[in-house]
């Protein structure tokens, strides 16, 4: 009764506004989804041609996915992105959590400075630096090194400061001062009570850096050249350019299986997501 109530409230003139707003909606969902649905129906599909004339197989198979995993490194890809995904997040994490509480609560010499150099740096496009990174990196013998690429990764984390700062900035300072009247040192502090405020949003910086890191590929390509070293990004293109050039499906096979590790994260993290998002948008 009460949602019977809530549209016969409503005038005609909203009524088509409401109307209009689900349509786009749902066509929206449609035009995001219709990509995923077709690359999903042609890693089932038998041949090479990634286009069909219908929307549904013919005929369903698994031979695709099989073939990636039993002849092809695809599972090394994996280990390789969870491993440099996993470190890279963790290293921005902490570098992001530490620099945004000091730049937050601390007053010391060049922090104005500080906080103005992390906004230009993000002015310029990580690519303008991959020159000095690979000469850097052949220079000391890091090239074909996942954990050398973990540390050029991590330090791209200006914006997550930025945005961690602004958040921080929302939480009373009156809290720092009773810890410290308590007794609590400044790390003390930052661990008991200013972490426990600021999880959703470390799970939110934490989340988009993995994704970020799982499907970089420019800096990647560059450092990376051992086969043994590639990352799911870096192999999935020597798929197609190399000996599987013309087989679609069986990219379009291993594409699929290289999104599960990426849902399977989103989905834990979900619940810590939808919190950090909301108190992002309100307060920061």
């Amino acid at each position: 009764m009460k949602g019977n109530d809530y549209r016969e409230r409503l005038k005609p003139g909203d009524r088509r506004l409401l109307l209009i707003s689900r349509i786009i909606i749902w066509a929206a969902i449609i035009v995001e989804i219709f990509p995923a649905y077709w690359v999903l129906m042609a890693s089932l599909s038998p041949g090479d041609a990634f286009f069909t004339g219908s929307l549904l197989p013919r005929e369903v198979s698994l031979d695709n996915y099989v073939e990636v995993i039993n002849d092809t490194d695809f599972l090394i890809w994996v280990k390789n992105s969870m491993i440099l995904c996993t470190g890279v997040s963790i290293i921005q994490l902490f570098m992001t959590t530490t620099s945004a509480y000091a730049f937050s609560r601390m007053r010391f010499k060049g922090r104005k400075y500080g906080l103005m150099t992390l906004l230009i740096l993000q002015m310029f496009p990580t690519i303008m630096a991959i020159p000095a990174i690979y000469s850097i990196l052949a220079r000391i013998n890091l090239l074909d090194s996942i954990y050398a690429l973990m540390i050029v990764l991590a330090g791209g984390n200006a914006f997550n400061i930025w945005l961690l700062k602004g958040y921080i900035d929302s939480i009373p300072k009156e809290l720092d001062e009773a810890a410290k009247v308590d007794g609590a040192t400044l790390w003390q502090t930052f661990t008991k009570i200013i972490l426990p405020l600021i999880l959703p949003m470390l799970v939110v910086i934490f989340l988009f850096s993995f994704i970020g890191v799982y499907s970089e590929f420019a800096i990647t390509s560059i450092v990376i050249h051992d086969p043994e070293s590639y990352t799911v990004a870096l192999g999935l293109q020597r798929f197609i350019v190399n000996q599987f050039a013309a087989h679609w499906t069986l990219f379009a096979a291993a594409a699929v299986m290289a999104s599960v590790p990426i849902t399977i994260v989103f989905m834990l993290l979900q619940r810590y997501l939808q919190a950090g998002l909301a108190a992002g948008g309100v307060k920061g």
